[in-house]
């Protein structure tokens, strides 16, 4: 896992100390991501850089990665982990190719210059990656099916300017940090989810997941290269147990490849217990010292904590009994609650915009602590989405919103902004053409059940849109800390294989991913197996709530704040002085909702702390302007 940077004309002479101290300015931006190794290559119509965060085969996987051939130069930045390096390096071999190592930085750039554009086809794996070709005098782009690794970049005076985060981005000449009025819609109406393919900011784009683009002297063109494809389920449910017990086998243990330390997340949830689960048993197999597991508390949370039917018991009661079965060196990392208010403000930096608040901070600090001893981990992200694990996939309500079901407080968001902008933006409206644009791309098969095809739409929209920012949370949140994050739920197969099951099998017992816990009823103690799903574990100190109102307070004392520019300053101090009661919905989801004492829906104060201090914070927003036609 690495980052990366770069810059693209074919008019001009790029190879100029100017355009080098441009390139490592950029560059400089993702030291966090990469704090290993830099390297850098310009020629007259390309600048790249690289950060480094060694993962795999030290010496021989060095960037940027320069093959040279009779017919020119082939250079790659890229960033992620292919997990079919060894099937790629066979293929390699058998067509006379010569490796010097087992690095899949050497794999992938070697297999372009096989297979050119169709190596997108070929590859398992997250990736965001950018290659030089000097035979077709190009830049070839592309970034994994689901999005797991970032890619954003700009166009400005014919020159295509990438990286892997927004603030490397900004670091260019002439990039301006504007936000407008598609910008508010997404910042305020959809945050912190995004809509594929956009960002905040005007002119700012990412490179869709599942596509590929070409740069090149006639311009930018970006393809598709891969979906969701919708098809009859024929398999009986004995194989289609069977296949999915393959796949998931198969995912977790090609992800176990690292030349340093690696270990898994373990809540003590049925997701992380059955990624625990094989990679354990792979490692007994295999004669490998103890797996390290790790998981996450907070300071004094077992005095506070508080049964309720969406959480009957603590993570650590699910996890002592996770490690009693496994053979695994399990430990406990404790989180103090003014350390999870202070990197609110690093979180937003992580993330270039505002994002889930503790939930972001939390997990930041955790891989902070586990990086001491640690560089990679697995996590059981991306289950719900694949398996239909939310409350949503079976409420009425969230079915027939007719809207983002984890999204539904519209007329909380619209209220929160300014009244002169609140009266000319209409969030509802961009919110519902977000919506119905993205219900427009799901594949309804004739031989689909009412139920099924219903089911399609909402896994289309949670894969897309509230997985989409779940991932961007892992990658910003761990790479900050030059940690690495796996997602073996999120390979491509397992997704495809599962987006064709019907309902009525995938939601088997009229369980929430049904199909799942029967399938490791076998594997997995009864209490993992019926555990009710539980969210992210988050603090439930009360000083947290009183340090993060200081906080906020203490913004909102200055009249002058740029942030009143944008939102509505009486409704925010309403929400800090009259017990919270102008929020009564959830902001985002489960993870982000009002469960605390007095009332005082308090992570919804921390998103508005987190856009304040996104908008105060002098790295961003030189300027707003506003263009109130959102879909011509």
């Amino acid at each position: 896992m690495c980052g990366f940077v770069g810059f693209s004309n074919f008019k001009d002479n790029l190879d100029t100390p100017k355009n080098i101290d441009i390139i490592k300015k950029m560059n400089n931006t993702l030291s966090k991501r990469g704090p290993d190794e830099e390297g850098y290559y310009t020629n007259k119509n390309v600048a790249l850089g690289h950060k480094r965060l060694i993962v795999v085969d030290p010496e021989n996987g060095k960037q940027p990665m320069i093959e040279s051939y009779s017919y020119g130069d082939y250079v790659i930045v890229y960033n992620g982990q292919i997990y079919n390096t060894d099937e790629l390096s066979k293929s390699l071999k058998e067509n006379g190719f010569e490796l010097n190592g087992h690095s899949d930085t050497e794999a992938l750039l070697k297999s372009y210059i096989l297979y050119g554009k169709d190596i997108v086809h070929k590859l398992n794996g997250i990736f965001g990656f950018a290659i030089w070709d000097e035979k077709r005098n190009e830049i070839f782009m592309a970034r994994d099916h689901f999005g797991v690794k970032p890619f954003f970049y700009s166009i400005l005076n014919n020159t295509l300017v990438f990286a892997s985060e927004i603030k490397a981005i900004f670091e260019y000449p002439g990039i301006e940090k504007v936000l407008d009025s598609q910008g508010i819609g997404e910042l305020i109406g959809i945050g912190p989810s995004h809509t594929p393919g956009t960002t905040i900011f005007k002119d700012i784009f990412e490179l869709r997941p599942a596509h590929f683009a070409i740069f090149n002297d006639s311009g930018f063109h970006v393809e598709r290269y891969w979906k969701l494809h919708s098809k009859e389920h024929k398999d009986s449910l004995g194989l289609t147990c069977e296949k999915i017990k393959y796949l998931l086998n198969d995912a977790i243990t090609r992800q176990l490849v690292s030349d340093v330390p690696l270990c898994t997340f373990l809540s003590g949830g049925l997701d992380s217990s059955i990624i625990t689960k094989f990679a354990a048993d792979y490692y007994q197999k295999e004669g490998r010292e103890l797996l390290n597991t790790y998981s996450i508390d907070y300071v004094d949370n077992d005095k506070n904590f508080v049964k309720s039917d969406f959480q009957p018991n603590s993570d650590n009661y699910y996890i002592n009994l996770m490690t009693r079965n496994l053979h695994v060196n399990h430990h406990n990392i404790v989180i103090d609650t003014p350390e999870l208010a202070s990197y609110l403000y690093d979180s937003m930096i992580a993330r270039d915009m505002p994002g889930m608040a503790d939930i972001d901070s939390s997990l930041l600090l955790f891989c902070k602590n586990v990086k001491k001893e640690m560089t990679v981990s697995l996590t059981g992200e991306c289950a719900d989405e694949i398996f239909g694990g939310y409350p949503w996939f079976f409420r009425e309500d969230a079915l027939n919103s007719g809207t983002f079901p984890w999204s539904i407080a519209i007329s909380e968001r619209q209220h929160l902004l300014n009244p002169s902008i609140s009266n000319q933006i209409k969030l509802k409206e961009y919110i519902d053409f977000r919506y119905n644009e993205s219900l427009s791309e799901v594949e309804i098969l004739d031989t689909d059940s009412k139920e099924t095809a219903e089911k399609r739409k909402i896994s289309y929209l949670t894969l897309n849109w509230f997985m989409q920012t779940l991932l961007d949370r892992s990658d910003r949140m761990a790479m900050y800390n030059g940690f690495e994050l796996r997602v073996p739920f999120c390979d491509y197969r397992l997704a495809q294989y599962v987006w064709n099951i019907p309902w009525e099998i995938k939601a088997l017992n009229g369980r929430e991913k049904g199909l799942l816990r029967y399938i490791c009823k076998d594997f997995l103690p009864d209490e993992i197996v019926d555990r009710k799903k539980s969210p992210y574990p988050k603090t439930h100190n009360p000083t947290y709530l009183a340090k993060v109102k200081n906080m906020l307070s203490d913004i909102m004392n200055k009249k002058d704040a740029p942030i009143n520019a944008l939102l509505n300053r009486d409704y925010i101090l309403d929400i800090l002085n009259t017990d919270g009661k102008a929020f009564t919905r959830p902001w985002f989801g489960q993870l982000m909702m009002g469960m605390s004492d007095n009332n005082t829906n308090f992570l919804n104060l921390i998103l508005v702390f987190f856009i304040l201090f996104f908008i105060m914070k002098n790295t961003f927003f030189i300027k707003c302007i506003f263009n109130f036609y959102f879909f011509t």
